[in-house]
């Protein structure tokens, strides 16, 4: 059959090469709604919550029991269950009915009770809900620190130019597990050098992850994961108990803690049990609630390919950020995950955290080109820095990023090179060449850098846990070495950890490690006029821009 050329030619686009399916309830294939959620309901007796969503507690699984016992407030469930869904969606855009007026509304409501409210909304008023609902006032970003080679010279690099260009939070990965030591220390050392008080991470197997944590090598832990159907949660070796207890083994030693959710999991992990995704997410976000965790990385995550195939999937994704806002949780709103090879369609999908704003509108923007994104590959990378500087300035938007000079990216890149350099020496670890912090201070990613010792670095990785090494032991050899100005960073950062103060919902640093949270600075969005508005300082900074034309100069 003879062909449209104009059909060929479209079959070409990028977006054509994504994956789509249609609306699949029986496998979980449906973003919204599905026929087989449940109607909202619950009922207490004598102070106990015997209903939840249409089971009698005789029938509830370890989930349900969880977010009956723990997620709701009891004492206002029914009076807020009786508030028709369509009127609490109402609400949520009305500029006249303040955030925390809202938010005690929602504590009395169940996971289904959530998902219906949110079908009420269309796109535009799931934007205006999360501009008024999200907990800080003052958005916020986060970045993904890795490489392909796991090399802890280029992390301590890339994690400065990071924190320079105004990354709140910094993660890493390892391809080789074993390398977690020698990651968190090198992503603590340089993000500190980039910008005092960044908050990092390293994402490792539970037990080494609350090691690193508790040893002072990293500042806050992320991936608490938990799933909405208890089949799933089984698989993962887990339930809502446990990971209420890994949550509080954490907050006893002074850590920050955010789980990890998102649609699509249980759809991947083949147990949807025929519900929609947004309804398995809802039950997420109140076991989070219940456990106790100040915060959540939610958005669909690494299973954005799942979500984002089926009609409605993106909407679906801003509504489970806001579900997360609407309990009082701090949002990571994902975008951290390549799902399409269409560049419009990876923008448009960022934009609908971006222009209202979220407490992290990535969960992991890459700050390395993608191949050494160790997650999987970002909706966004190091490539794409200065078009998502012009689009906060195109928009006058904060997107939590600042432009920066070459010069400044040279000089932070090269100090955190010689930072490690000479951590590394002053401990005893693998040595850092010359060359090689000279490679990674002019590198744009891993294919420009030096090989590393891999067998040497392991073993000094081995090392570091076995000789006990701690953030004070980092301290002591910045400070013996010559970076006293990050020593004092450092010993800061570790400092917070007895204060305690960061441990609050959406709680970050400035660089003069006051903490900003959605306690001391909530967000107070009311409509026009009111909130968080780019001005003053922060506008200026955001319009300087490289490869503008400067009027003085014509």
């Amino acid at each position: 059959m003879r062909r449209s050329k104009r059909i060929e030619t479209l079959d070409q686009r990028p977006v054509n090469k994504d994956g789509y399916i249609n609306e699949w309830p029986e496998m979980g294939f449906v973003s919204m709604h599905s026929p087989y959620d449940p109607e909202p309901s619950v009922k207490v007796q004598n102070g106990k919550i015997v209903e939840l969503d249409g089971k009698a507690r005789a029938e509830f699984d370890f989930i349900d029991q969880f977010i009956a016992d723990y997620a709701i407030n009891i004492e206002r469930a029914e009076k807020s269950m009786a508030v028709p869904s369509l009127d609490i969606a109402k609400m949520i855009v009305d500029i006249h009915v303040p955030r925390k007026e809202i938010l005690e509304l929602i504590t009395g409501i169940t996971p289904a009770k959530m998902a219906e409210v949110m079908n009420h909304l269309n796109v535009v008023e799931l934007m205006m809900g999360m501009q008024k609902m999200r907990a800080r006032k003052i958005p916020g970003n986060q970045a993904h620190i890795t490489n392909l080679k796991d090399d802890p010279v280029q992390i301590a690099a890339d994690a400065a130019e990071g924190a320079l260009r105004g990354f709140a939070e910094e993660e890493t990965t390892m391809g080789v597990a074993r390398y977690a030591p020698l990651s968190s220390i090198a992503l603590l050392i340089g993000s500190q050098v980039g910008r005092p008080g960044v908050l990092t991470q390293c994402s490792a197997e539970e037990a080494t992850e609350l090691e690193l944590g508790i040893r002072g090598l990293t500042t806050y832990a992320e991936t608490l994961s938990v799933y909405g159907t208890e089949k799933v949660f089984i698989d993962g070796d887990d339930t809502p108990y446990s990971k209420a207890f890994l949550n509080s083994a954490y907050a006893s030693r002074g850590l920050k803690v955010r789980f990890t959710s998102g649609s699509g999991s249980e759809v991947l992990m083949g147990s949807s049990e025929k519900k929609s995704m947004l309804y398995l997410e809802c039950r997420c976000l109140f076991a989070t609630k219940g456990a106790g965790s100040q915060g959540i990385q939610n958005g669909s995550v690494s299973c954005i390919g799942v979500t984002g195939a089926v009609p409605g999937g993106i909407r679906e994704v801003i509504a489970e950020n806001l579900v997360a806002a609407l309990l009082g949780l701090e949002c990571a709103s994902s975008n951290d995950q390549s799902f399409s090879n269409s560049d419009m369609r990876r923008t448009a999908r960022t934009m609908l955290q971006f222009l209202p704003g979220t407490d992290f509108i990535f969960s992991g923007y890459a700050a390395e080109p993608n191949y050494d994104n160790m997650f999987a590959g970002s909706n966004f990378d190091a490539e794409d820095f200065d078009d998502y500087n012009v689009l906060q300035r195109d928009m006058q938007v904060d997107g939590g990023l600042r432009p920066v000079t070459e010069e400044e990216v040279i000089r932070v890149r090269s100090k955190a090179g010689k930072a490690v350099q000479a951590v590394f020496r002053h401990l005893g670890l693998t040595p850092v060449s010359d060359e090689q912090v000279e490679a990674v201070t002019y590198a744009h990613g891993s294919k420009d850098t030096l090989p590393r010792d891999v067998t040497a670095d392991l073993m000094a990785a081995e090392d570091v846990l076995k000789r006990g090494i701690t953030g004070v032991d980092i301290v002591r050899a910045l400070a013996e070495t010559g970076f006293q100005d990050v020593a004092q960073s450092v010993l800061n950062m570790l400092k917070q950890r007895v204060i305690g103060d960061y441990m609050q919902t959406s709680a970050i640093l400035d660089r003069n490690f006051h903490v900003l949270s959605g306690v001391n600075t909530p967000n107070d969005y009311m409509g026009p006029g009111t909130g968080y508005r780019v001005e003053g300082e922060r506008w200026e900074e955001i319009k300087k821009i490289p490869h503008i034309i400067n009027p003085k100069d014509i």
